[in-house]
């Protein structure tokens, strides 16, 4: 079993930056393929950014290329976002799926983390 717990969440303005935290405990966690997702009030989950297991691809999901950056480390995956938009805002959950890929799809995550609230105003 993995435990993955986020943090770095909060109240930014436009144009400003955060820095998302996932820590996992557990199973060996370079094992796993890493994502970050997002789900606004009333609408579904979707992928913001993922990294493989290795740490040697990453995707980006159009609406923040070139704002948000993912990486790794032993044992916790980060999201940095700069340049803040109001439509950022949304809760952000960090998953883990057994493999060295990642998947656009939420259902093909095996964990996932209690969530983060982020929210940019204008």
């Amino acid at each position: 079993q993995v435990l993955l717990v986020e943090s770095g969440g909060g109240l930014v303005q436009a144009g400003g930056s955060l820095r998302l935290s996932c820590a996992a405990s557990g199973r060996t966690f370079s094992s796993l393929a890493m994502a970050w997702f997002r789900q606004p009030p009333g609408k579904e989950r979707v992928i913001v950014a993922g990294i493989r297991g290795s740490g040697g691809g990453t995707y980006y999901a159009g609406s923040v290329q070139g704002r948000f950056t993912i990486s790794r480390d032993n044992a916790k995956v980060y999201l940095q976002m700069n340049n803040l938009k109001p439509e950022d805002t949304a809760v952000y959950y960090c998953g883990g799926r057994r493999g060295t890929e990642f998947f656009m799809n939420p259902n093909d995550y095996d964990y996932w983390g209690q969530g983060t609230q982020v929210t940019v105003s204008s």
